[in-house]
């Protein structure tokens, strides 16, 4: 096959049945929809695509920059795109997670900012977002953006309503009774499913988020979910939750069994769709009958090696990593002590603690409790494995957005010998709320 562009490529993916003696199912059929072996490696380059086809040679006569909120795929496959065509491309993020994909984004020529949103609480004074405020800024007349918009714009959606779902109704020559996809912007599950139910209304869909606090990549979590412009909750008949070890999990079996180099995106798809199924699986039993059900692999796993080897670093043949949050029990992170803002009040007026705020640096200077220190999440994690700044015996109060990342790394602290430590009871938000002073840097 001969093609003019790279892009004529995109699209018309393979799907793959995957044998019933990996999935265990004994009278569904379950097709893997191969995303991941789009050119740009991910379902992402349908939307990207879709989304930068009608304004992007204007944007290259009126000199104007394309930019996207995006620190994943969307932000790769729109960085090619732009430089194919002869446009700056800057993606604008709270937090690149993935440190492959912010080197890949770099290296294809991308501008990079990262900004905290909400959750980071830049000044907890201020209840607007700042990425919501970027997002109108570039979004209005005379900004000087070409703005692609992924969470709010419909051509995400019509990517998979003219693309993927008619893919899989031809190579099934049909609907499948069944339809299972992740949920990050919504644009694929809501596309394909919007397709399917166009040829047979009954088509079950299910979609799959990240457990509360839970980080899988290209995944929001239940919370979050709620956030996308693009997420209808009818399109769905039932949403069940997927933690990252039951994403690896079905990554493993994607990659050892099945050939298929899929991501933990993937891998959750695959392992909540099995999980799903089985129910109705049983229910055929005997019936005669046999159905067919479809989840999407997104992208590859070459980008997430960081991912696992922090979370899974057996997998690679690396011992555990101590102090690591990734290894600790639900039962280990309830039981370290953690204190509401009147009790961590008096606490630090008993005991002196040394206070750390774990937020980002720009969080920490706009406001934050007086006499803490800041030492940003990530690098915290390091210094549990590289040896922390004080001593076991020491007093530690820590501090972070919401009150989740502070009790995971203090019953980390907690597991090193670390009993004085203690965590804020809905971080700085809580501490906001209760009008307790901060101060500015």
């Amino acid at each position: 096959m001969k093609y003019d562009s790279i892009i004529d490529v995109i699209g018309d993916t393979p799907l793959v049945r995957i044998s019933s003696e990996v999935t265990g199912l004994r009278n569904i059929d379950l097709y893997a929809k191969l995303e991941m072996l789009n050119p740009f490696g991910s379902v992402k380059d349908r939307a990207a695509w879709s989304m930068a086809r009608e304004g992007i040679d204007a944007a290259r006569d009126d000199g104007h920059t394309m930019i996207e909120l995006s620190s994943g795929n969307t932000a790769k496959a729109l960085a090619v795109i732009a430089g194919m065509h002869g446009v700056d491309f800057r993606s604008v993020t709270n937090r690149m997670k993935v440190p492959e994909i912010k080197d890949l984004l770099l290296l294809i020529g991308a501008d990079i900012e990262e900004l905290p949103g909400q959750a980071e609480c830049l000044d907890p004074t201020d209840t607007d977002d700042p990425l919501a405020r970027i997002h109108r800024e570039i979004s209005g007349p005379g900004s000087g953006y070409f703005h692609t918009d992924q969470y709010f714009n419909g051509r995400n959606v019509d990517a998979h309503v003219h693309g993927t779902g008619p893919e899989i109704l031809r190579d099934l020559d049909g609907a499948p009774e069944h339809f299972v996809a992740c949920v990050g912007t919504a644009g694929s599950s809501t596309g394909v499913a919007q397709a399917l139910r166009a040829v047979d209304a009954s088509v079950q869909v299910l979609g799959l988020v990240a457990h509360k606090s839970d980080f899988i990549p290209g995944i929001r979590n239940i919370d979050e979910v709620h956030e996308v412009g693009l997420f209808d909750p009818d399109t769905y008949d039932t949403i069940e939750s997927v933690s990252a070890d039951e994403a690896i999990d079905g990554m493993l079996t994607l990659v050892r069994r099945c050939g298929m180099l899929a991501g933990p995106t993937g891998g959750a798809a695959y392992f909540g769709a099995v999980r799903h199924l089985a129910k109705a699986d049983a229910q055929l039993e005997g019936t005669g009958r046999r159905e067919t059900a479809v989840f999407i692999v997104c992208d590859r796993v070459e980008s997430y090696m960081s991912y696992v080897r922090v979370r899974r670093p057996e997998l690679l043949k690396q011992p555990p990593r101590e102090g690591s949050v990734a290894t600790l029990s639900d039962a280990e992170i309830a039981a370290v002590p953690a204190l509401t803002v009147d009790e961590a009040t008096r606490w630090i007026e008993s005991e002196s603690p040394l206070i750390v705020d774990l937020r980002s640096s720009f969080a920490y200077r706009a406001l934050h409790i007086a006499g803490s220190i800041n030492i940003v999440d990530e690098l915290f994690g390091e210094l549990l494995r590289g040896g922390l700044p004080f001593g076991t015996a020491r007093h530690v109060l820590l501090v972070c957005p919401v009150g989740e990342k502070s009790a995971r790394y203090a019953a980390a602290l907690a597991r090193m010998g670390h009993t004085n430590t203690r965590s804020l009871t809905g971080g700085v938000i809580a501490w906001r709320d209760a009008g307790a002073p901060l101060v500015r840097d």
